[in-house]
């Protein structure tokens, strides 16, 4: 009941909408685009982030350049910007149209220039939406015989914001088993058609690390690496507990944070933490996750962190929260440890502290673990893996 009022509300909304589409697509025609192509992709940002990362990635990896990447909100930096460049795509960012508030008929009158360019096209592209939502707003407007896919990372905002527009898409990939799950869930208790639930692929997450040995592992310094954000989510304020405590007792065990500039975790009771900001190098970041010994995640929810992925790659010891499919992939005493609770941060304390001190005294467990890492990175998040999954479901 709950979805077929939500389609009902939709469909209102876009007869309030038409004119402002009309609009939209006398303008494309009025301007076109200059070429043809294969793949038209909708993505909200190109800043620092885990979804950022694997947006540029198929981009790079599964397209073979000829495609073009429409960004649809302000971005806070430029992190993976350059790497999209890579990708040979033309990088269009109307996040100045589309993501103000004041000038909402702006983003309405791009959805109709758009679909007037998507609609245009030749030969029939495909359209790609990473969890972006004017790639929703956009897919009525699509040519029914044109295949939409969607990108879902977690589940979130965007689990329910999709939901009316889900007869236009193709297929749905989505990054966590465990996600699937509760997408299924979600479906049942809204009434979504059983022949919906059947369009979810997975595809797991990859990266483009490289290749190491465990004896390029360095084991002379006990480090700890948290990679990530300063969101409510994250809770990297764990990270600084469990560094202080740590401290307290092996003072000689570093602690190195990145991906944020943390500020509100810049203490003079937290100096010893070696704070690096947003690290834009890969090539940095990754030598990072070489010298580090143990890679922390202490979020409260996640969909498979990319962060998980190097960390293994790179030899880390994983000790995380058990959320999306981490406890998929690490298990106890083979990959790492996944603490006892999502919700108890002094559980979560207490249990990183005992067990970043037990891992310092046991060197063998420690190259054992990490060793286990390295092959089981190879083994499942490859960047050719992972783009030929891509190619199948774009291409197929």
């Amino acid at each position: 009941m709950k979805y077929r009022l939500l389609l009902l509300k939709r469909m209102l909304e876009d007869i309030v909408m038409f004119p402002f589409i009309l609009l939209g697509r006398l303008i494309a025609k009025a301007k076109p685009l200059t070429k043809e192509y294969t793949v038209f992709f909708f993505f909200p940002f190109y800043h620092t982030g885990g979804a950022e990362k694997i947006h540029s990635l198929i981009t790079r990896t599964a397209t073979g350049g000829n495609c073009i990447v429409f960004f649809t909100r302000k971005s806070q930096n430029q992190t993976f910007l350059s790497q999209f460049r890579d990708s040979g795509c033309q990088i269009i960012d109307i996040s100045k149209y589309t993501d103000n508030k004041a000038l909402y008929f702006l983003n309405i009158i791009y959805r109709g220039i758009i679909s007037g360019y998507i609609n245009r096209q030749q030969k029939k592209p495909v359209v790609f939406n990473g969890q972006c939502n004017f790639g929703y707003k956009l897919s009525p407007w699509i040519r029914k015989d044109i295949r939409q896919l969607e990108l879902i990372h977690s589940l979130n905002s965007f689990s329910y914001i999709r939901i009316p527009f889900l007869p236009f898409i193709t297929a749905t990939i989505m990054i966590s088993l465990q996600k699937i799950r509760e997408h299924k869930l979600l479906y049942q208790r809204f009434g979504i058609p059983e022949e919906l639930t059947k369009r979810i692929h997975y595809i797991p997450n990859a990266s483009d690390f490289e290749i190491i040995d465990i004896a390029e592992k360095d084991f002379s310094q006990f480090r700890v690496f948290y990679s990530g954000r300063s969101t409510p989510e994250k809770r990297p304020h764990l990270v600084a507990a469990i560094a202080e405590k740590v401290h307290e007792k092996d003072p000689t065990i570093e602690f190195v944070m990145a991906g944020d500039s943390f500020n509100s975790l810049q203490k003079p009771e937290l100096s010893f933490i070696d704070f690096r900001g947003n690290i834009a190098d890969t090539h940095l970041l990754h030598s990072i996750y070489r010298r580090c010994n143990v890679l922390l995640i202490t979020s409260a929810t996640e969909g498979f962190p990319l962060a998980v992925i190097e960390g293994m790659a790179y030899g880390c010891v994983i000790l995380a929260t058990p959320v999306g499919d981490i406890p998929e992939h690490v298990k106890n005493d083979v990959n790492g440890y996944v603490f006892s609770s999502v919700e108890d941060e002094e559980t979560i304390i207490q249990e990183g502290v005992d067990l970043i001190l037990q891992l310092k005294a046991n060197k063998a467990l420690l190259k054992t673990i990490c060793v286990n890492n390295i092959a089981y990175a190879h083994a499942n998040f490859t960047l050719q893996q992972f783009g030929d999954a891509y190619k199948k479901l774009i291409y197929s």
